[in-house]
C-alpha cells in the first residue's frame, strides 16, 4: 500500500463526512483564518517579496530512483513519480537517530478506528525516531469541533495537524506567531537543507503553509502536478467496440459519442455527471482570471456561459444517466464499474489498484482510462490549472523551545523520507515480520499492521512528496503516469494559486455564492434554462455583494500582493 492509495482512503472518509465540495482542492487551496470580530482577523495573503524570503530551497531527492520519473511541464508542473513495484532493497536516507530523546504530544485527525494508545508500532517508532511522540489521532467527523476548543483554552498539542479546508473555522491566521510556531528561521531558504527529505519537498506546497510571510506549516501528501480531476471513460469497452479515444478532440466530438454510447432501453448511458470538471473543455478559471489588469470573477466569463449552455444541452439529450441527473453521485462509481455508463468525471486519485480491483470484481475486463486534453471546439490547445500543492499541514506549538522545534523538524524529516526508503516502510508499514511481511507485490500488512498501521497517524505530520504506485497493477501506473506527462504540457498556475487569503465576514456570503451554485446545479441537470443563471449572476452581483467582493479581492489582494502566479 503507497502513500496514494492511503491518502485516497483518508480522502473519501473526509468526503463522507464534510462533503466534496469542502474536500475540493479549490477550497483548500485559499482558506483563511479568522477572528471573532472584522477588526481582528489577520489575513494569510503573503507579498512576493516576502513569500520568496520564507519559502524553503527545492533540492529534489536522489535516495531512490523511479521506475517512471517525473516530467517536467508547463507553470512550473512536476508530475509524481511511478513505480511499477515496491523497491526490492530499501535506502537509507536518514543516517542518524533523529531524535535526542525529546518527548511530545500530537494530534492529527482519523476517519476510522483509532488504534489502541501506545501499541507496539508506536513504541517501534518512538525508538526509530529517538524521541517519544505521544499520538492522539482524534475523530475525524468532529475535529473541525476538537480543534477550536482547544485553541480557545490555549491548550495545544506540542503538533497538530489542522487541515487546510478548514483554515477559516480553525482561524490559523490568528493562531500563526500566536499558538503556532514561526518556522522561518529554521527553514527558510538554505536553511531547509538540513532536512533533505523537507527540502525535497515541492515549493507550491510550501506556499501553502506561510502566513503574512512567514512560514508556519508542514505539508503533508503533496505533489508538484494536482489537478482537481479529469474525465475517464471504459477503456475495456471502448476497445471492444473500436472506440479510439484520442478521436474525440472537442465537445462535439464527445457529444456526437455519446449517441453512439447510449442505448437507454438496454440500461447504458454514456455519461455520468460531467460539469466538474467542465472548465478543462471551456477554459474558464478557477476563481478569478485577470483582463486588462482587471479581475474577472468565473462566473462572468464568456466561457463559463458557453459551458453551461452545452451541459444544459447534453442533460437535455438523453445520453446522461437518470440517477446522475437527479444528483445522485454516490452512486456514481457502481454505475461505471457496472458498465450503465461509460464515460464519467472524478478526482485524481480514482485510479488506483483499489479503483481496479473494484472493477474488475464487477467486470473482469474493466480498465478504467482517460481523455487526453482537449478544449471546447478543439481548435486550440486545452488549458488545466493546477489545483493546490497540499491541502493539509502540520503545525508546531509556539511554546516550544528552539532545541525542541529543531528535533521537531529532525523527526519531520525523518517522516518525511521517499518512498521505497528503509524510514518509509517504518512509517507507512511498520516492523517487518510483526506488522508487514514482504510479498512480490511489495509490504502486506499483517493483523498488527491493519490495526496500528493503516490507521495512518504520523503521515499526518509529514510526508515525502506523493508517488504513483499501484502494487500488483503495474499497468495502472503506467497509465496514469503517461496521461499525467501528456497533461501536464497544458498546466497552469491560475491567480492566487497557493495563496491563504482572509476573506472578511461581511464577503462571506457572495464568496460561497450558494445562491449561484444552486442554480448552475439546476441548469446543468436540465432543471432551470440558461437565463435562471443569468438572473441568479445578477442577483449575486448587485444584492447578492459579488461586485464587492471582487473589488474587495481587487484592491486588498492583487493590487497589493499580486496573483501567486
Amino acid at each position: 500500500m503507497s502513500i496514494e492509495l492511503n491518502r485516497r482512503s483518508f480522502v473519501n472518509g473526509a468526503v463522507a463526512v464534510a462533503g466534496a465540495a469542502a474536500m475540493s482542492p479549490l477550497i483548500a487551496a485559499c482558506g483563511g483564518g479568522g477572528g471573532n470580530s472584522e477588526t481582528r482577523r489577520k489575513g494569510g495573503t503573503n507579498s512576493k517579496k516576502g513569500a520568496a524570503a520564507a519559502l524553503p530551497a527545492y533540492v529534489p531527492s536522489t535516495a531512490v530512483q523511479a521506475d517512471i520519473p517525473s516530467t517536467q511541464g508547463a507553470g512550473s508542473a512536476l508530475t509524481d513519480p511511478g513505480f511499477l513495484k515496491y523497491p526490492a532493497t530499501p535506502v537509507k536516507s536518514v543516517p542518524e537517530v533523529p531524535g535526542a530523546g525529546g518527548h511530545y504530544t500530537t494530534l492529527t485527525p482519523l476517519w476510522g478506528t483509532i488504534p489502541a494508545a501506545n501499541n507496539s508500532f508506536y513504541q517501534a517508532m518512538n525508538k526509530a525516531l529517538g524521541a517519544t511522540l505521544t499520538m492522539k489521532p482524534a475523530n475525524g467527523v468532529t475535529y473541525n469541533n476538537t480543534i477550536p476548543t482547544l485553541t480557545a483554552a490555549r491548550k495545544l498539542p506540542d503538533w497538530v495537524q489542522l487541515p487546510g479546508w478548514w483554515n477559516s473555522n480553525f482561524k490559523v491566521g490568528e493562531l500563526c506567531g500566536t499558538q503556532l510556531a514561526d518556522l522561518t528561521p529554521y527553514l527558510a531558504g538554505d536553511k531547509v537543507k538540513k532536512y533533505p527529505n523537507l527540502a525535497a519537498l515541492p515549493t507550491g506546497a510550501w506556499s501553502s503553509c506561510l502566513w503574512q510571510d512567514k512560514l508556519y506549516g508542514i505539508p503533508s501528501f503533496a505533489t508538484g502536478f494536482g489537478l482537481p480531476g479529469q474525465y475517464f471513460y471504459r477503456g475495456d469497452v471502448f476497445e471492444s467496440k473500436g472506440i479510439n479515444p484520442d478521436d474525440v478532440k472537442s465537445c462535439d466530438d464527445l457529444l456526437n459519442l455519446g449517441k453512439e454510447l447510449t442505448d437507454a432501453k438496454g440500461g447504458v448511458w454514456a455519461f455520468d455527471d460531467l460539469w466538474p470538471y467542465i472548465f478543462q473543455m471551456f477554459d474558464f478559471s478557477q476563481k478569478f482570471t485577470v483582463t486588462g489588469g482587471k479581475l474577472v470573477h468565473k462566473y462572468e466569463q464568456p466561457e463559463f456561459i458557453e459551458a453551461l449552455n452545452w451541459c444544459y444541452k447534453v442533460a437535455k439529450s438523453g445520453y446522461v444517466h437518470p440517477d446522475a441527473l437527479a444528483g445522485n453521485n454516490n452512486d456514481a462509481k457502481t454505475r461505471f464499474y457496472a458498465g450503465k455508463v461509460l464515460i464519467t468525471a472524478d478526482g485524481q486519485g480514482a485510479w488506483n489498484a483499489g479503483d481496479a480491483l473494484a472493477g474488475v470484481a464487477a467486470n473482469k475486463n474493466y480498465r478504467r482510462a482517460s481523455f487526453k486534453p482537449f478544449s471546447a471546439d478543439g481548435s486550440k490547445p486545452p488549458r488545466l490549472f493546477l489545483s493546490a500543492s497540499a491541502g493539509e499541514f502540520s503545525y508546531l506549538n509556539a511554546n516550544l523551545k528552539p532545541a525542541q522545534i529543531e528535533e521537531c523538524l529532525r523527526i519531520a524529516n525523518y517522516l518525511a523520507a521517499p518512498y521505497g526508503t528503509v524510514e518509509y516502510a517504518m512509517v507507512n508499514f511498520g516492523v517487518e515480520g510483526v506488522d508487514y511481511t514482504m510479498g512480490a507485490d511489495g509490504p502486506a500488512a499483517t493483523k498488527s499492521g491493519i490495526a496500528n498501521v493503516q490507521a495512518q497517524t504520523y503521515p499526518f505530520l509529514a510526508t515525502p512528496v506523493n508517488v504513483i504506485s499501484n502494487p500488483g497493477f503495474p499497468q495502472v501506473t503506467k497509465d496514469r503516469c503517461a496521461w499525467n506527462s501528456e497533461a501536464a504540457k497544458y498546466a497552469y498556475k491560475p491567480v492566487f494559486w497557493n495563496m491563504n487569503i482572509t476573506v472578511p465576514n461581511r464577503y462571506a456570503t457572495a464568496d460561497a455564492g450558494q445562491a449561484v451554485e444552486d442554480t448552475i446545479k439546476d441548469v446543468y441537470h436540465g432543471i432551470k434554462p440558461v437565463s435562471a443563471f443569468q438572473d441568479a449572476l445578477s442577483t449575486w452581483k448587485g444584492s447578492g455583494g459579488g461586485d464587492a467582493l471582487v473589488a474587495w479581492y481587487q484592491t486588498a489582494v492583487m493590487d497589493k500582493l499580486g496573483t501567486g502566479q
